[in-house]
């Protein structure tokens, strides 16, 4: 049989799964020691795995390639395009040159992680967390501003590394058949990558409204607390002092920008503490959580081999993380648990990660993913919006008491401030890498190009001259590390979309922010038969089956956000809207 034909390509496939998944579990299980047992051994032991990995999926990926123009099943050619487009990296095949990519990434990401600025007045270099603190802490806009252009400064060093990456990128991408890499990845939803660009844009242009009234107050409360010389009333937000080195976060503002008279809200840390409750049985309300929805509990291995707190012994990674380690029942979390209500959330959204990942273990290993790399984040959040007051009344950890009005508003203010002022972040990000991989923003005009898109779709800018000599992209690291960004925009949209539909689905006629699908098995029963899709059908498929709608609509965040939208609307009375 000629190579290319429709039996060869699935023998081909089941060979290929097979290889994956087998090199898939050996990664797993060495990066799962190396987190949770930090030596140069481990380290050592779990690079080597993952680039056997990674060799093994770049030589399919190009072997499918032959198969692009065959009379293929619909189900054999979706998997031989899920395996073309599974990295989100692709080495050239001259050996000398695919080392020097790696070799590029990794000395990226090294410098990144290591990176430390000098600060007036302190006595050892700061590394990225203690800038974050500064800039999230402090309300000295000098302080700030040292921390901010330290961090961005200290980003020049990745400007010829970078280069050297986009050009070798570009030709292992075009070794898969795309056109360049920002191709390869805009390839992965289902759609040609010129309509995903497009959709990506109709979804901005439905938030874009309540983005700037969140801005014009924001900018307000900024002159206040800072002085109009600083920040102007109809100018971009200064970069500096949003309280996050990337603007991508405004919450740590929250204290400013408080409403007036706010009663505060029940304080779910005190009412933790004051229980004596365990890093263990935050995890269990979780767990009860997802079975109140029908599903079933989780497997006695997660709760023997998950971390759920720092070991006194050893060095390991914090930050939580969800774990297949066998891509059907070895499920776990990796988190080091401090009894505290954001914590409490994101034990509810890491258990969304591992109950997808529960639900598709038994389909083909090239459909043991979301449906697109939005949906897994998508699914934790959802989970995490039905942390309502409500919920919390429900399982006995709140007084009673219904919110007031201003801490209504207050909750929505402060969800806003991560969810509504991230959305131009998460869109531009890739805008701007998109038209450095087709050529569009040449390498002289990368620094301009950024800050261009910054204004453009933030209303941010620099409070100091940024020349072509800097290279202030690369101050984020999913630049830095080769992570594509669009999947967080699309989770951001997402999340609110499944919400309404899960909502619609129990019978919620009140206001979409105040709904929890708590108890309610007929929203298991839908989110379930959309979780055990996994990647097998396209997206809106996928969509569809949750929330009743196949397109991506952002009416759902608006229609989540309204009162604030409302309230916003009144506090912004006669002040300019947008820069």
């Amino acid at each position: 049989m000629a190579a290319g034909e429709p039996k060869d390509a699935e023998g081909f496939l089941r060979d290929a799964e097979s290889a994956l998944l087998d090199l898939s579990i050996e990664t797993q299980r060495a990066e799962w020691v190396q987190s949770t047992y930090i030596t140069d051994d481990t380290t050592a032991l779990a690079s080597r795995a993952y680039a056997r990995l990674i060799e093994a999926t770049v030589r399919l990926a190009k072997e499918a390639n032959r198969y692009r123009s065959a009379a293929l099943a619909p189900e054999t050619a979706r998997r031989i395009h899920l395996l073309r487009t599974s990295l989100s990296l692709v080495a050239p095949s001259e050996p000398a040159a695919g080392m020097e990519l790696t070799g590029l990434v990794n000395a990226m990401q090294a410098m990144y992680a290591t990176a430390r600025v000098p600060l007036p007045g302190t006595p050892e270099p700061a590394n990225l967390e203690e800038l974050e603190r500064q800039l999230a802490s402090s309300r000295d806009p000098d302080v700030q501003l040292a921390a901010w252009t330290g961090w961005h400064d200290a980003a020049r060093g990745l400007r010829p590394k970078f280069l050297r990456y986009v050009e070798l990128a570009n030709r292992g991408a075009q070794e898969v058949g795309f056109s360049d890499l920002g191709e390869l990845w805009r390839s992965k939803y289902d759609m040609p990558p010129g309509s995903f660009e497009r959709e990506t844009e109709r979804l901005w242009s439905q938030v874009e409204p309540l983005y700037r009234a969140l801005h014009a107050y924001v900018r307000r409360r900024l002159a206040a607390t800072y002085g109009e010389d600083r920040v102007g009333g109809r100018d971009p937000l200064p970069a500096h002092l949003l309280g996050n080195m990337w603007a991508q976060s405004w919450v740590h503002l929250y204290p400013i920008l408080a409403p007036a008279g706010e009663r505060a809200a029940p304080d779910l840390t005190r009412v933790l503490l004051d229980r004596a409750t365990t890093p263990r049985q935050m995890v269990e309300y979780g767990e009860r959580f997802f079975t109140s929805l029908g599903l079933p509990t989780l497997p006695a291995s997660f709760w023997e081999r998950s971390m759920f707190v720092r070991p006194p012994d050893r060095q390991v990674v914090c930050h939580a993380s969800a774990w297949d380690i066998d891509f059907v029942e070895d499920l776990r979390i990796k988190m080091c648990i401090d009894v505290t209500a954001e914590d409490f959330r994101t034990i509810h959204h890491e258990l969304g990660h591992n109950y997808y990942q529960r639900a598709y273990a038994e389909l083909p290993f090239l459909y043991r993913d979301g449906a697109n790399d939005g949906f897994h984040e998508a699914i934790g959040d959802t989970i995490s919006l039905s942390v309502t007051p409500e919920y919390l009344r429900k399982i006995g950890l709140s007084d009673g008491e219904d919110p007031s009005p201003s801490a209504e508003i207050g909750r929505l203010l402060h969800r806003a401030l991560e969810t509504i002022a991230f959305l131009p972040f998460g869109l531009l990000i890739d805008r701007w890498r998109w038209r450095v991989f087709d050529g569009t923003i040449p390498p002289e005009r990368y620094n301009r190009a950024w800050w261009e898109l910054r204004r453009t779709y933030q209303g941010i800018a620099p409070a100091v001259p940024r020349g072509e000599e800097e290279f202030d992209a690369g101050a984020k690291y999913h630049v830095a590390a080769n992570v594509p960004y669009a999947r967080y925009f699309l989770a951001a949209i997402l999340q609110m979309q499944f919400h309404r539909g899960l909502a619609r689905e129990i019978g919620w006629t009140g206001p979409l922010h105040r709904a929890s699908i708590y108890g309610h098995p007929e929203a298991g029963a839908r989110l379930g038969a959309m979780l055990r899709m996994g990647q097998s059908r396209p997206w809106p498929e996928a969509l569809e089956a949750v929330c009743g709608e196949p397109r991506l609509d952002a009416g759902a965040l608006l229609e989540y956000f309204a009162p604030l939208r409302a309230w916003l609307d009144e506090e912004n009375r006669g002040a300019p809207l947008g820069w």
